[in-house]
């Protein structure tokens, strides 16, 4: 089957599709006049790794898999593991997000802080004008 074939079939895209033959992951033979042939048994290795895109695996650990998806010889065990893997990297990302957020919002109380005392009639030295994140620095931005 062709590229287009190929796309219809999986509901991945072309431009997707040449991405994966040029990083190895799918094989075309070449007809006469150049045109990529599929085998039929790429819509179940485009399939594979269109659904661990889509849980943002990233391409390189689909390669590592994709040998043993394709011998059958990938169990679900091993496959398990690889996605508790990729829940462990979400959870950290999430962490330092979370931590982000936290600093964020502790900047925005300190310039609310600031401005506020900086009003007309207040003097800026009558309220604490230490930043969230270092408390001997006075009268300077985060």
């Amino acid at each position: 089957m062709n590229i287009s074939q190929l796309a219809q079939r999986t509901g991945v895209s072309v431009h997707r599709l040449r991405r994966y033959e040029a990083a190895g992951l799918i094989h075309a033979e070449r007809s006469a006049a150049g045109y990529r042939d599929f085998a039929d048994r790429v819509v179940r290795e485009v399939t594979f790794i269109a659904m661990g895109r889509a849980l943002d695996v990233p391409l390189p650990v689909l390669a590592e898999l994709l040998p043993r998806y394709r011998a059958g010889t990938l169990r679900l065990d091993q496959l398990a593991d690889r996605l508790r893997e990729r829940v462990a990297q979400v959870d950290a990302a999430i962490a330092a997000q979370r931590a982000l957020r936290r600093r964020l919002v502790e900047h925005i109380a300190w310039c609310e802080r600031r401005q506020r005392a900086a009003a007309p009639g207040r003097s800026p030295s009558s309220s604490s004008s230490s930043s969230p994140s270092s408390s001997s620095r006075k009268d300077r931005t985060p």
